[in-house]
């Protein structure tokens, strides 16, 4: 005779199926929750700024290829100032967007991105062959985010941090002013740069106030991809500290 099951048995099963049935229910309900969150704060970030009350200098950096950018709909768009990156590749050249900037009535910037891999003396020989000498012009920028792991031949950490110092000199020397850093977390950890040069620092960090120099910052890039009518392309949002 075949054996019957116990009552608390079924019961006992019965109690551990409807657990994992709510335990997924709850799973599911999370997965849910977080893709939403995920969806909002990406929508919510094409258009976010920190508030003008607390940070009243807002401006921009704009992409340094893709489509064209209308440099009076950025200023209308509440743009003050704006950076430039040093690229041939820019849709007009460099010196036509200088130009265009400068006609819409923004303060302009130009910010060199450091190559590690080439010497100082090609990159500032740039710099001083394109933009020229004017007091009315932004502190020039210098972008440090590249580091030499690429580089062919080899290039030591303490020859990068001698050819960015000899970089920083001949660019200061042209443009009559210091230099700004924008500074990425990836280069600071390796050569640990807001601590050894005495320049203002520009750091970036979506939407959270960035800390990662572990000193005071002078502009903040906010919102790396800020979606406005002046471009095609996201811009930078960028604030200044005061």
């Amino acid at each position: 005779m075949a054996a019957t099951r116990a009552p608390g048995a079924k019961r006992s099963r019965s109690r551990g199926a409807r657990r994992r049935r709510w335990m997924l229910r709850v799973a599911a309900l999370a997965a849910l929750f977080g893709i939403a969150f995920a969806a909002w704060l990406w929508w919510d970030m094409r258009g976010w700024r920190p508030d003008a009350a607390r940070y009243p200098e807002q401006g921009a950096f704009v992409p340094a290829g893709g489509a064209e950018v209308r440099f009076a709909t950025l200023k209308a768009v509440g743009a003050q100032f704006v950076y430039l990156p040093l690229a041939a590749n820019a849709p007009g050249g460099f010196p036509d967007r200088f130009a265009r900037a400068r006609t819409a009535g923004l303060q302009v910037g130009v910010m060199l991105d450091f190559d590690p891999c080439l010497g100082a003396d090609a990159q500032s020989g740039m710099f001083a062959q394109m933009v020229p000498r004017d007091a009315d012009l932004l502190p020039p920028a210098i972008g440090l985010s590249r580091l030499a792991d690429g580089c062919a031949p080899k290039v030591s950490d303490a020859a990068v941090e001698s050819e960015l110092m000899t970089l920083i000199n001949q660019i200061e020397i042209h443009a009559g002013r210091p230099a700004i850093l924008k500074l990425a977390p990836a280069f600071q950890d390796r050569h640990g740069t807001a601590a050894t040069l005495a320049r203002d620092l520009w750091l970036a960090r979506d939407r959270a106030r960035p800390d990662y120099a572990g000193r005071p910052w002078l502009l903040w890039s906010a919102n790396s991809a800020l979606v406005t009518e002046a471009s095609e392309e996201p811009v930078e949002w960028v604030v200044v500290q005061k």
